[in-house]
């Protein structure tokens, strides 16, 4: 008997639903077409007293999620910022789960460590970091501004005189972080979980691009010029994807001594594009940055990136070693930059990803997402019944509708806005978010899904003329 065989049946189906659904794609709802109740219905059988066979559990399984799963591999999926899961990259993540190494030293994962470290180098040189900045894999740009904010937090702290890591925070010098009122949520949770609490961010006003300006952030760093001072700037805010206009304002912050971090979530892959990368002119000058390999390098969940300018800072932040773990010399142990111990090999899929697009594919990549994303926000903002609210600059852009009736309020537009963008999802044909921006409702655009074609934006914009005409 070969000793594949207590997998094989399993995998073999497994194998067979995974092509059944990738091929679905283009037929298939994108939106979820069964409810809570069903689903709990289904999955909330208990706990069976005696095993059950492999492969009966995964056919199982499937039939239990049918209508349970949202069509994000497909390229009519525009929700939030969720790319689709290349070829080489969804196979290498299958590996990942096969090998089932523990990549958090070398010795553990000799082979995952290498393929991180080359993944981590290529992706430098992508985003036209500094080549000695280090790197960190981690589950999503959450963990990401975790990672890169512990290192400002020692970094600040040190030059105060205090050491975070043996001393923590109680009595040590207070830190601020400065940012824009556009910030995402996930810069305020970091900044919750690392102890220093909102009341230590300041949000400051955006001009009109969504952009914070020189003379606003001058302002409040002269406030309190000797305060350790964290300030965030945006590659790609959530709504607009605008850029900060980080070669005027890196020098500002880096003047009064600030750590300057860029939430660079999706928007950093502009500088893989010849035709974007003015958009990111001067973020190399930073000291540290995020960024997501499940949005627009199209990996599958969950792959993010946390980049530091300062090595030193961040391995004093998560370093740690014991008498039981083996060292290798000269090579890179992923637990002396990640806060997590037990961790997948979230390199492999990154590296392939690269491998099968190269520089120019992924240039392409992002070419043609912001080529579809304008198409897309254009033609149904002209729609009858329906206005642009922001004209994509990359990938993102807004849309919103009006209420026909005479004398429709602003909450009357909302609550049309709303109405029509649940409508679209409902009919299955293309997935949008709603987002509150400049307190509108608005329909959120998003597109970041290699697969998505101009038959997918006209598939979409008629799914949305459909919902305004059938009133």
């Amino acid at each position: 008997m070969s000793s594949g065989a207590p997998f094989s049946p399993a995998l073999q189906r497994a194998f067979a639903h995974a092509l059944g659904h990738l091929s679905k794609a283009e037929v298939s709802p994108v939106n979820a077409t069964a409810g809570l109740a069903e689903l709990r219905a289904r999955f909330a059988r208990p706990l069976p007293e005696r095993g059950t066979d492999a492969a009966e559990v995964i056919d199982d399984l499937v039939r239990d999620a049918e209508g349970g799963l949202l069509g994000c591999t497909s390229g009519r999926f525009f929700g939030w910022v969720i790319g689709g899961t290349l070829p080489a990259a969804l196979a290498a993540d299958w590996l990942v789960s096969s090998w089932d190494q523990n990549a958090a030293i070398h010795a553990c994962a000799p082979a995952e460590a290498v393929i991180e470290e080359v993944a981590g180098m290529w992706l430098k040189s992508l985003f036209g970091l500094p080549p000695t900045a280090s790197f960190a894999f981690v589950t999503g740009t959450q963990m990401a501004h975790l990672t890169c904010l512990a290192a400002a937090r020692h970094r600040l702290l040190e030059r105060a005189g205090w050491d975070v890591e043996e001393q923590g925070l109680t009595g040590a010098p207070q830190l601020r972080v400065l940012t824009s009122s556009e910030r995402h949520g996930s810069v305020e949770r970091a900044i919750r979980m690392l102890g220093l609490g909102k009341r230590a961010i300041t949000a400051l006003p955006c001009n009109s691009s969504g952009q914070l300006e020189p003379d606003v952030l001058a302002r409040a760093l002269e406030s309190a010029p000797s305060q350790p001072t964290i300030v965030v700037l945006h590659a790609g805010d959530l709504n607009i994807g605008a850029f900060d206009p980080f070669a005027e304002l890196i020098p500002l912050a880096h003047h009064q001594g600030a750590w300057v971090h860029i939430d660079g979530a999706f928007g950093l892959w502009a500088a893989a594009s010849p035709k974007h990368r003015h958009l990111v002119r001067g973020v190399e000058e930073a000291d540290s940055w995020t960024n997501d390999g499940h949005k627009w390098l199209n990996t599958p969940f969950d792959c993010g990136y946390a980049f530091v300018a300062d090595p030193d800072a961040h391995r004093s932040a998560f370093s740690h070693r014991t008498s039981y773990t083996q060292f290798v010399d000269d090579a890179r142990d992923q637990i002396e930059w990640n806060p997590e111990w037990s961790r997948r090999g979230r390199g492999v899929p990154t590296y392939a990803a690269l491998r099968q697009l190269g520089r120019t594919g992924v240039a392409d990549l992002i070419d043609r997402c912001c080529a579809q994303a304008h198409a897309l926000v254009m033609r149904v903002g002209g729609l009858p019944g329906a206005q642009v609210m922001w004209e994509p600059v990359i990938n993102q852009g807004l849309v919103r509708f009006f209420d026909p009736q005479p004398g429709a309020t602003d909450e009357d537009h909302d609550r049309r806005t709303d109405a029509i963008t649940a409508r679209i999802t409902a009919s299955g044909e293309a997935f949008f978010g709603g987002t509150t921006w400049r307190g509108q409702r608005c329909m959120r655009v998003s597109v970041c899904n290699w697969q998505t074609s101009t038959s997918d934006v006209d598939r979409a914009v008629a799914a949305a003329q459909r919902a305004l005409e059938c009133d």
